[in-house]
């Protein structure tokens, strides 16, 4: 016998009333979390999009773009994405394995015939996968790229002049110009610079039609950075880290609508409304754990949901209250970005917000995993609050002590002016140095800061985007200043040119 179609047409309607009661209570809820995150860390504002099974389940804007004004927070407000650009080159470099145009362990020079490294025997060997999962042995320089006075091209070649800081594939140490030299791979590899590739193949069949690769590619209203001031409150930073070319590693931006088609596109292991964009099985490989990350304190503290922490190829891989979790954040000056994935759930989350470091974008989406997954419920900003807040003690400790170990009443070893010159290093490049009416004035890249006489031949120099980095001058038997050492880049030495 069939059923009686008015008793099934009630049954659907009734279903379909509940699942809409359903997905407004869970609204509702995302809304009341959000607002809890917002309020919590002091954040101005932030965009979060919720995917499940394949659909948009939660877009929505909250917040101000800015303190001080009135235009708030939309899900089309543009974000740096920062470090979780590099998903995006992962899965163009799927396509080319796809094509058949490469293999994860095909030597680097294959694709980029200029790439170097130091160390012989990691030049000899060195792998697209080893830059991949960050095994190269070569420290992070983030100098090579922030805020750099030369293009990507550039830092690349520089990196291939500094000594690795451990052995090749000996451990995981993130470094961010490798992505850079894997964007230039794809470049050669696939005919056309790796952004207009990325634009065609990912940005347009995802319907990502504001995102961009550099600052100088906005489509859309963008949201303003800040930083907490001494009294704890956010200020407008009112820039955004230059990109003006392209960087595969750090220099895409996006809104949080963007961001759900990519978010259902991994969740659906390279597919979008049926049409395959990737192979499931190159899609999976950037997934796949790589290298072991140090899962050490405080980071563990932060973390006490997660006991083992993996690298795959531009996504880290973790396990949450025993789900397998694939995950990377991204910050910026004035920004951060966290994008969470749970492939056996189907679900993913996307939380972008324009606070400087803050780790509300990292609670709130455990918040939300415990919250749509029904899980036991934690507290999590108060937890992570309280984490930073010792990781911010410590910190002040730390420095302290070094304040401590200043000796007072002492001064320079000549007059300022034996100071000046310029100053240079293989790889970090130019330095130069002059005395000026203000004292002596450091220009570095694209930086520029008055050196304070700190003790002895230290002085510190104190800039808001650098922080504070102590520099050391060395003196020859005749007592002429030959170089100069920034105690906190690594100890990277900077000769004096003669003349």
């Amino acid at each position: 016998m069939f059923p009686d179609r008015r008793n099934f047409c009630l049954a659907a309607v009734l279903g379909a009333a509940r699942r809409n009661e359903n997905s407004s209570t869970a609204e509702k809820d995302i809304d009341a979390a959000v607002r809890a995150a917002l309020r919590a860390w002091k954040v101005p504002g932030a965009a979060v999009a919720v995917v499940r099974d394949d659909r948009v389940e939660y877009l929505q804007g909250h917040g101000l773009c800015e303190t001080g004004e009135t235009k708030r927070v939309t899900p089309d407000t543009l974000f740096p994405l920062a470090s979780c650009s590099k998903g995006f080159l992962t899965a163009s470099l799927a396509m080319l394995a796809d094509e058949g145009k490469l293999r994860w362990d095909d030597p680097v020079r294959k694709h980029l015939p200029t790439f170097r490294l130091s160390d012989p025997l990691a030049d000899a060997r060195v792998t697209l996968r080893d830059l991949l999962c960050h095994r190269t042995g070569l420290g992070q320089h983030d100098l090579l790229w922030y805020r750099a006075a030369w293009p990507p091209e550039e830092a690349v070649r520089r990196a291939g002049r500094l000594p690795l800081s451990h052995s090749f594939r000996s451990r995981f140490q993130y470094q961010n110009t490798m992505f850079t030299a894997l964007g230039l791979a794809l470049s050669e590899t696939a005919g056309r610079p790796w952004h207009e590739f990325l634009e065609k193949r990912l940005f347009g069949p995802l319907g990502m039609k504001t995102a961009g690769y550099s600052t100088a590619a906005f489509r859309g209203d963008r949201a303003t950075g800040h930083r907490l001031n001494g009294r704890e409150e956010p200020e407008g930073a009112n820039d955004w880290v230059p990109f003006p070319r392209p960087d595969a590693a750090l220099s895409l931006h996006a809104s949080a609508r963007d961001l759900c088609g990519w978010l259902r596109f991994q969740l659906d292991e390279g597919k979008l409304d049926n049409d395959r964009l990737v192979s499931a099985v190159n899609l999976r490989q950037t997934y796949t754990p790589q290298m072991v990350v140090p899962h050490d304190l405080p980071e563990q503290n932060l973390h006490p949901e997660t006991h083992q922490v993996s690298y795959g190829m531009g996504w880290v891989i973790q396990e949450y209250r025993g789900l397998k979790m694939v995950a990377h954040s991204g910050v910026l000056d004035g920004f951060r970005v966290q994008l969470t994935l749970v492939p056996a759930k189907r679900l993913g989350l996307a939380v972008l917000s324009n606070l400087h470091a803050t780790r509300m974008n990292l609670a709130l989406s455990y918040t939300l995993l415990d919250l749509l997954l029904r899980l036991e419920r934690r507290d999590w900003n108060a937890w992570m609050i309280r984490e930073v807040n010792k990781g911010r003690l410590a910190a002040a400790r730390r420095e302290a002590e070094r304040f401590a170990k200043r000796h007072h009443d002492t001064k320079p070893s000549r007059i300022l002016p034996a100071y000046a010159g310029t100053f240079e290093h293989p790889a970090y490049g130019t330095a130069r140095v002059a005395a000026e009416r203000r004292g002596l004035v450091l220009r570095y890249s694209s930086f520029e800061g008055v050196l304070e006489h700190f003790h002895y031949d230290t002085f510190l120099l104190r800039h808001p985007h650098l922080g504070d980095v102590l520099f050391t001058f060395a003196l020859d038997a005749a007592g002429d200043v030959v170089e100069m050492t920034a105690v906190d880049w690594f100890g990277v030495v900077f000769r004096r040119k003669a003349g």
